[in-house]
């Protein structure tokens, strides 16, 4: 199988990190909206109405607002993201039972060390699988390694 990529730049990135950052001490999330070959075009923060941190819950307006901007312009909702305080950047139970999209790329970024790490799978039917993840404007060795088994 052939493992699905997802396309950041270095500024998508950061926007991901400090949302997840300023969510502390509960968990950060949004939307992706991109094209369908995994190109993000823009991060689209939202408050975690779950006010969790072992949770995270989009905003429904967040969420309507994104859909109707992503047909207006062409785009699709390519994926979530959100943050793990206390834990690796892989997918909970929780978030692999919750999973609502198998085409959606789930990005987790874990702030649980420092540097913090980014990392995006692809879950469909309950089967996690680690995605390339390329950061546009970084240098190779700081985007993310090829996916390992878990």
């Amino acid at each position: 199988m052939v493992a699905r990529m997802l396309t950041i730049t270095a500024s998508q990135r950061a926007a991901m990190l400090a949302t997840c950052i300023r969510a502390l001490p509960d968990e950060g999330c949004g939307l992706l909206l991109g094209t369908s070959e995994g190109v993000v075009v823009d991060v689209v923060a939202s408050d975690n109405i779950a006010a969790s941190a072992k949770v995270y819950e989009i905003d429904p307006k967040v969420l309507l607002r994104t859909f109707r901007r992503a047909d207006d312009e062409g785009l699709e909702v390519v994926g979530v993201f959100h943050s793990h305080t206390h834990s690796a950047a892989y997918p909970s139970p929780t978030d692999i039972r919750q999973a609502p999209d198998p085409a959606w790329h789930y990005v987790l970024v874990s702030l649980a060390q420092v540097p913090s790490e980014l990392r995006s799978y692809s879950i469909v039917e309950g089967e996690v699988v680690e995605e390339l993840v390329r950061v546009e404007g970084l240098a190779p060795e700081e985007t993310s390694p090829r996916p390992s088994d878990h």
